[in-house]
């Protein structure tokens, strides 16, 4: 059962602010930067390379708490809506509005929802040990999944692999992703401590 305290995140506990708002905006602006540069980094892997753009988006998540995580990402499809090539395969594949709507249009709306989910199961203490942490990677993977391979089946027709072309050559990525996360993760709550505020 996911407890209702709400639990300090980890940007709560490494950057106190007397100043609240230039903070967020400090946190979303830097999140949304990891998130362009991590869509643009491949990292070879089996059975396809990947970006770390997956992890980034859950970290930002688990790390900033929902509320700050789903914007920021969201700060991030605004800057990619405007035109700028912050997404994987940009601007080869595309810019703003035609590429979001495109086959991985999906995915892009995972990622908000994602980061809401995860944050809000970090504000529940999930971020705190190994085996919680990979819960929540779990979850965010799905809610990742769902809407990306939804959009993507209504784009390209369902008598297409679906499933080949936007979810199976990435689980292998995605499980390495998610143990990372849940070692890194609960690793730096024991370096900081776990008071909460």
């Amino acid at each position: 059962m996911i407890s209702t305290q709400k639990h300090a995140t980890l940007a709560d506990m490494l950057w106190q602010s007397n100043h609240p708002g230039l903070r967020t905006l400090a946190l979303a602006v830097l999140g949304s930067m990891a998130l362009w540069v991590s869509a643009k980094i491949q990292v070879p892997f089996y059975p396809v390379p990947i970006t770390m753009q997956t992890f980034v988006v859950l970290a930002i998540g688990m790390g900033f708490g929902a509320r700050l995580g789903a914007a920021t990402v969201g700060l991030y499809l605004l800057q990619g809506l405007a035109g700028l090539p912050v997404f994987a395969g940009t601007p080869e594949k595309g810019i703003g509005l035609a590429y979001m709507i495109g086959p991985t249009g999906g995915y892009l709306l995972g990622f908000v929802l994602a980061a809401a989910v995860v944050g809000y199961l970090a504000e529940r203490g999930f971020d705190r040990n190994v085996f919680t942490t990979a819960i929540a990677m779990i979850v965010g993977n799905v809610v990742i999944y769902v809407p990306g391979l939804l959009w993507l089946g209504t784009v390209v027709g369902w008598d297409k692999p679906v499933l080949d072309w936007g979810m199976t050559p990435f689980l292998f990525g995605d499980a390495a992703k998610m143990l990372l996360a849940a070692a890194l993760l609960p690793m730096i709550w024991k370096i900081i401590g776990s008071r909460q505020f």
